[in-house]
């Protein structure tokens, strides 16, 4: 477990800098181009990929319901690194959102049992895939559509979507055959491998759209609550994630107060410099 724990809190500092660094790299260039050139900015974009890679590990290492809420901790370090690099003030409610989260996440990690190795079999794996396909299709075509006075609405449909594709994409990883040991032809032939290609740029195409279209705050908010309860849900009712004996109710209630205050720092300011 000790490992999977390390690579969540990776993940969430790799994330929650990546978003500060690109911010502060857009805001000092005119164009787009010349901000994704600045050393700043790829170095963003390469925490982005470790930020990756070690939410794949962390998913298949400890329970979902608690590193879908460690990663998505990756909100409060983006305010706090706001706060910090790019000048903006954190406000009261900023600051006993982040609180919550922090206390919400050890108590998570103290009561949290085993991550689960039970696979409800090809079902699953073939309907994350199913799913994935659906979301972003319905996506593609309210992008297409986008009506003027629909904006706000496409927006938050879109960050929820991205958000519960995010969150497949974490029960995807945990699923797929072939990784431990590697086996590359269990691999290539497992629906669940292709839902994670499915799930993660597609949940990344979408929350940028919400980010076009609406809100940021709302777009953040939505997403995290999408990416923490979904695979959370999954990973405790279907794959076997369980708690530590008797601590079951300590455990939602810290699963739920993690993704409340997630969602209050999702909305500061910091947040929404960095988006």
């Amino acid at each position: 477990m000790t490992i999977g724990l390390l690579a969540a809190v990776v993940a969430a500092l790799a994330f929650g800098t990546a978003s500060v660094l690109q911010a502060h790299a857009a805001s000092s260039t005119d164009t787009a181009l010349s901000a994704m050139l600045r050393p700043l900015f790829l170095t963003g974009m390469a925490l982005d990929g470790i930020g990756f890679v070690a939410t794949a590990v962390a998913s298949r290492n400890i329970p979902l319901f608690l590193s879908q809420p460690i990663i998505s901790a990756n909100l409060v370090v983006t305010a706090v690194l706001a706060a910090a690099i790019l000048k903006v003030s954190l406000t009261r409610r900023d600051i006993a959102g982040i609180a919550v989260v922090m206390l919400s996440l050890l108590t998570l990690g103290l009561t949290a049992g085993a991550e689960g190795h039970d696979d409800p079999g090809a079902a699953l794996h073939w309907g994350l895939l199913a799913i994935g396909l659906v979301l972003l299709a319905c996506g593609l075509v309210g992008v297409v559509i986008r009506p003027g006075e629909g904006a706000r609405w496409l927006a938050l449909t879109a960050a929820m979507s991205s958000g519960v594709l995010f969150g497949l994409m974490a029960v995807g990883v945990r699923i797929v055959d072939g990784i431990t040991p590697f086996d590359l032809p269990a691999l290539l032939t497992d629906p669940a491998a292709y839902a994670v290609l499915v799930c993660g740029p597609g949940g990344f195409y979408l929350f940028t759209v919400a980010l076009q279209a609406g809100s940021v705050a709302s777009a953040a908010a939505a997403l995290a609550v999408g990416e923490t309860v979904v695979p959370g849900i999954v990973g405790a009712a279907l794959l076997g994630d369980t708690t530590q004996p008797g601590w079951g109710a300590v455990t939602v209630v810290a699963f739920a107060a993690a993704v409340a205050g997630a969602v209050t720092v999702a909305m500061s300011d910091g947040v929404r410099a960095a988006t």
